[in-house]
């Protein structure tokens, strides 16, 4: 850490605003109206205690904006042949199957944000979390907000939800078909004892408000027959696609992976976007000045990418000596993982658990701190970790939030942590010495806004 460097505003607030913004009266309000039930909203609030926190957090309008800039970088190079080619030579059988124009709706690019720096840690292609982000935007307020900037934020949710409808229906368009979406299956494995049930829920009522049937499906709950994908009777136009089956290899799967393969129902996102964006291996390749040169990537592109995404290399037990040696510098992935799972920093491991990485298939990812924000009381503080997730479509970023959680990986069972929204701050380095969270003056409440 640079001793002598000026923090950023957002550094300050981050560390030093103990206000909380979140209104539960709000909350409860909108959930309850999204989700038309209140003993929905009962099950929502005894299953997820800890989904959304109190607090928000802050960034600076340059990191907004480079974040927004390394996605259009990595859209670029996946956009390329030789990206392409080199990639799928190497993925599954299914993911070579031309998914007829769908691009893949909710991509996360997950982000660390440390100091004035940020390292895109990796890219996620069935994010969780967008609705229930659109509706936290509703209850929350802040001291470091005017009324005109929270109006804002709170109308932009609403604006963000017409935009989630409409790019479902460009996923049909794109696809090539002329009749109007009528049917949405929304589909994970056994959905309701999945955490983020309740998401499934919200958007089952959004996609209805728009006047398409919706339904929540197990995907052995799905019958290909007749060449259209079935769900009880109800024939399915689009699958929205939760699946961590991201190649449609289980059983269950197995009417999904035929109509998919025979072009009977628009899947997104699809197994070819999984393995073009999200597969952890392609850190390596996206990381990795020389191999990027050999795609015939840009200068400038390369540059943005390399400084931005941590080394990563494929775990390979020729190297295994190295890697155990420099593990307190890494963090190590499974390759095809999610939600963190089977995740480990370097300086935690065993040798027992070295021996499982070894003998999976793993990368090893130069290890990137997270942010903190403060949490608790003046009193008796306390300091949670956050990432930041863009979520995107077609290269575009939808909605900007954050993740706060205490451990190795964003897991919502901490107290005071969740999902929380993000304000970029557009003055970086001004004195925030009164306001009402003791930090940012009335300056940085102006020139404040909700990414």
């Amino acid at each position: 850490m640079d001793e002598t460097r000026e923090p950023l505003l957002s550094e300050r607030l981050n560390a030093g605003c103990f206000c909380l913004s979140l209104n539960e009266v709000l909350l409860h309000e909108a959930l309850s109206t999204e989700l038309g039930s209140t003993e929905i909203l009962k099950l929502v609030e005894e299953r997820c205690p800890y989904l959304f926190s109190a607090r928000p957090v802050f960034i600076s309008e340059s990191q907004k904006t480079q974040m927004a800039d390394v996605v259009r970088a990595i859209e670029s190079v996946i956009a390329l042949p030789s990206y392409r080619q080199h990639v799928l030579a190497d993925a599954p059988a299914i993911a070579r199957h031309d998914p007829g124009g769908a691009k893949g709706v909710f991509f996360g690019y997950d982000f660390h944000i440390a100091e004035d720096t940020i390292g895109l840690i990796e890219v996620n292609t069935n994010a969780g979390g967008a609705m229930l982000n659109a509706v936290l935007a509703r209850a929350h307020h802040s001291c470091c907000l005017d009324e005109a900037a929270l109006f804002a934020a709170r109308d932009s949710a609403s604006k963000f939800e017409a935009s989630i409808v409409e790019m479902f229906r460009d996923e049909w368009r794109l696809s090539n078909r002329r009749a109007p979406l009528k049917t949405i299956a929304i589909v994970d494995a056994d959905p309701f004892k999945q955490y983020l049930y309740p998401e499934f829920l919200l958007f089952q009522r959004l996609f209805e408000r728009a006047g398409i049937v919706a339904v929540i499906a197990d995907p052995g709950d799905l019958l290909f027959k007749d060449g259209m994908l079935w769900h009880h009777g109800v024939s399915i136009d689009l699958v929205y696609n939760r699946l961590t089956d991201f190649m449609l290899e289980t059983d269950a799967s197995a009417h999904l992976r035929a109509a998919y393969l025979a072009n009977a129902v628009v899947l997104t996102p699809h197994p070819q976007s999984h393995a073009l964006y999200a597969d952890k291996r392609n850190l390596a390749l996206l990381s990795d000045a020389k191999e990027l040169n050999a795609l015939g990537v840009p200068v400038d592109i390369r540059d943005t990418l390399t400084s931005v995404i941590p080394q990563t290399e494929v775990v390979d037990v020729a190297h295994a000596d190295r890697l155990w040696d420099n593990r307190r510098r890494l963090f190590f992935k499974p390759t095809a993982g999610y939600g963190g799972r089977a995740a480990y920093r370097g300086d935690k491991i065993t040798k027992r658990v070295w021996q499982e990485i070894l003998a999976g298939h793993y990368v090893a990812q130069a290890f990137v701190a997270p942010g903190e924000r403060i949490s608790g009381s003046r009193a008796m503080p306390e300091r949670l970790k956050f990432d930041i997730r863009c979520y995107t479509y077609a290269g575009d970023v939808q909605w900007t939030a954050a993740r706060l959680y205490q451990g190795q990986t964003t897991n919502f069972r901490t107290s005071g942590g969740g999902f929380a929204p993000v304000y970029g701050l557009s003055h970086e380095q001004i004195d925030c010495s009164s306001g009402a969270c003791g930090v940012g003056d009335e300056s940085a409440r102006q020139s404040s806004r909700r990414t």
